[in-house]
């Protein structure tokens, strides 16, 4: 994986530290490598006549693995298209992340076509972002309908969980679809987690286990945000119809084969030779307010306020401005405001996503040190400001913090390094 971090304007305080940082966050990626999973799960298995579905945006490197395992005549990757590129023996679509489009609608029914000609077993191979890269809209629900549900629920602050439990009532294939929709074949089921818990119905919502919810549940989740009127009507007369019966989900098995407390587990391993380590005891969640406020409370009551601080999980942001970037960057900005009020000096602060990419940007999140709030007065830049309009990409990109390492062709949720010097 190649790194690059945006050209500073002028050279950073920190940057040994900033080259630590780096350094535990590369550990934590590379230990999301999805072949390296999928080997280990696939080593000795045996299956009749497969066919193969990989869906996500690790699912060409999952595919690249499994077919070392498996010779199936019928191979479909479908992934983002910075992570779609040709693989011998498969047919690779690209489709469009977070915003489903017409590619992936494609794609779904491409899929559909697949398991309804399979003879012999199904493997399912499924990662991040399979959610949006699958759309399969119910009948009534158009494909911009659905564009907009998530273009809501994304600017809502709504976690992975809600925003799953709404898309897998509005899909053919979400929430066990996929499962009915390969019987009577057996399938098989290999996961990369992006969900800090590990919630199988959750990852890439669940195309074959269980759902989340109901259609209820649905609603209820929405009103809750506030955002169900802001729903396409067609999707308001659906969540609200009766709600059919069709009966128990055919039986499968499915295996978890890599985390994001995996690659906390990585990072930790790396630190702990180097300085004390300090590893927060839940996942990183909410706000990217209150994450930053407990990021800094963390790093104040372990460790006398020195060391390494670890964190891994998946906050959110509710959007009031119309600037660019993503939870990271955003989260970023937020632990320097803290510090800055709290008098902390002598820190450097990452956080990324293991995809490499945070929200519609081509960055993965940032680096930030104490001096960052001093490169942003000289940028003519008020922090303040610039979170009201959400503009974390174009701050960090003027005062040289943006991290920018490439599609990673993995995704297990986000990581972050605090370190105080």
């Amino acid at each position: 994986m190649h790194t690059v971090l945006s050209a500073p304007p002028e050279p950073h305080s920190y940057m040994d530290t900033r080259t630590r940082a780096m350094n535990y966050f590369t550990a934590g990626v590379d230990a999301a490598d999805p072949e390296r999973g999928v080997e280990a799960a696939l080593a000795g298995a045996k299956f009749s006549n497969p066919t193969l579905i990989a869906i996500g945006k690790a699912a060409r490197a999952m595919t690249q693995a499994a077919l070392r395992h498996m010779s199936p005549e019928t191979v479909i990757v479908v992934t983002n298209y910075e992570n779609a590129m040709p693989l011998a023996g498969a047919e690779v679509i690209a489709a469009a992340h977070p915003i489903p489009d017409a590619e992936g609608a494609c794609a779904a029914l491409r899929v559909e076509e697949a398991l309804s000609m399979a003879q012999g077993d199904v493997v399912i191979l499924i990662s991040g972002g399979g959610s949006a890269l699958l759309p399969a809209p119910v009948m009534g629900v158009s494909l911009e309908d659905k564009a907009k549900v998530n273009a809501v629920l994304l600017a809502s602050g709504a976690d992975i969980g809600t925003m799953n439990l709404v898309r897998q009532q509005l899909s053919r294939l979400k929430g066990g679809g996929l499962l009915r929709a390969a019987a009577p074949s057996f399938v098989t089921t290999l996961a990369l987690s992006d969900v800090v818990d590990n919630d199988l119905r959750v990852i890439a919502s669940g195309p074959s286990i269980a759902p989340i919810g109901t259609r209820e549940d649905a609603v209820t989740a929405l009103k809750h945000l506030n955002i169900w009127e802001k729903m396409p009507r067609s999707v308001q007369e659906h969540l609200t119809a009766p709600e059919p019966d069709l009966g128990p989900l055919p039986d499968s098995e499915i295996t978890l084969v890599g985390s994001n407390q995996h690659s906390v587990d990585a990072m930790v391993a790396l630190a702990q030779a180097e300085a004390p380590v300090h590893v927060y005891p839940s996942p990183l969640v909410g706000d990217v307010g209150e994450a930053a406020q407990k990021i800094i409370d963390f790093s104040q009551s372990a460790g006398e306020g020195k060391g390494v601080y670890l964190f891994g999980g998946e906050t959110t942001v509710a959007l009031t401005g119309d600037g660019l970037g993503g939870r990271n960057q955003e989260l970023c900005l937020q632990v320097v405001k803290r510090a800055k009020a709290q008098g902390i000096t002598n820190f450097t602060f990452l956080s990324g996503g293991t995809d490499g990419r945070d929200g519609p940007t081509d960055a993965a999140g940032g680096i930030v040190d104490d001096a960052t709030t001093a490169r942003l007065v000289a940028a003519g830049l008020d922090l303040d400001d610039v979170l009201a309009r959400n503009d974390s990409y174009h701050a960090l990109e003027a005062t040289g913090d943006l991290l920018k390492i490439g599609a990673t062709g993995t995704n297990v949720a986000d990581l972050q390094v605090f370190i105080r010097e």
